[in-house]
């Protein structure tokens, strides 16, 4: 086993047995909601992924060990600690090892260390990508790159809606990346289902979607996929109420000189004030969402 990485019992003992593992990251407990909420939200996250059959890894750097499989206490820690921990994405793990430091890791970094420990399947909320005026700031997400290059099918409820959904389409079907709407045939926003995006490819079950990773992975190309997972509708926000709350808080984030790993952190966290908080729920129910489709994957994949 690599030095640098560290599995938790659990999950050590889940993949040794091939039984469903997924893999859940970190920044959505120290960067995208508030104390406690996230720590909440991560522990119900992993109550659900074993409701579904899987084993849950949580992701993150600790001491400078890419952990897969957190404990509790380590949950808290990262939860409390908040935005001043250290978002790490793929640039930042040689740095957190060789320093022995922590960080909550990003999309990119725990599809990394999901690889590195075989898990094939992560959920998240809503992977990064293209900033709305790229053309100007070419602000885009590691998450993109990401996709192009690791074999980790990565379920998420489509793009956070913060950013150009049109662009971050385009961008992954010239990385190669399938992507696949489950049970729709639009790119879902995040917060809400409304969009006026196509998924190239669309799945009615988890068996279509296991035989489809499965399938890839026996392809032996470089690159995972991204599974776009609706929020459930009762949930579902308004595209006009939250568009507008988005647009106001791209304009805060322009006024005070936000960039780079910041904006999105910062954008999170005004849409949330603005819409007095609905878009936290809608953010922890479509979490939840993913999660059980996630699990339920891995289960349909170890079935074969």
């Amino acid at each position: 086993m690599n030095q640098v990485l560290q599995l938790s019992n659990k999950v050590k003992t889940a993949l040794a047995n091939k039984r469903p593992v997924i893999a859940l990251e970190s920044t959505i407990i120290s960067h995208g909601m508030p104390y406690p909420q996230n720590v909440e939200t991560a522990l119900a996250c992993e109550a659900v992924a074993r409701e579904h059959g899987a084993e849950p890894a949580t992701i993150a750097v600790i001491n400078g060990k890419l952990c897969a499989g957190l404990t509790q206490d380590q949950i808290e820690y990262l939860g409390k600690t908040g935005s001043t921990m250290r978002k790490a994405s793929r640039r930042d793990l040689p740095y957190l090892i060789a320093t022995r430091q922590d960080g909550a890791t990003t999309v990119a970094a725990t599809m990394i260390i999901a690889a590195m420990a075989g898990i094939a399947i992560f959920a998240t909320g809503g992977v990064g990508g293209v900033h709305r005026g790229a053309e100007v700031s070419m602000d885009i997400s590691a998450d993109l790159e990401e996709l192009a290059n690791t074999s980790v099918a990565v379920v998420c409820a489509g793009a956070k809606s913060i950013l150009d959904l049109g662009l971050t389409l385009e961008y992954l079907e010239t990385k190669g990346v399938p992507v696949i709407g489950y049970k729709t045939d639009v790119l879902p926003a995040f917060y809400t289902n409304e969009s006026s995006f196509r998924v190239p490819i669309q799945a009615n079950t988890v068996v279509e979607i296991a035989r489809m990773i499965l399938a890839q992975r026996a392809l032996a190309y470089p690159g995972g996929m991204l599974i776009a997972n609706p929020i459930p509708a009762q949930y579902s926000m308004p595209a006009a109420h939250i568009n507008q709350a988005i647009d106001q808080a791209l304009q805060e984030a322009q006024k005070l000189g936000v960039k780079g790993k910041d904006v999105t952190p910062f954008l999170l966290a005004r849409v949330v004030d603005i819409t007095g908080g609905a878009s936290l729920k809608a953010n922890i129910q479509l979490v939840f969402n993913n999660v059980a489709l996630a699990a339920q994957i891995a289960s349909a994949m170890s079935e074969g």
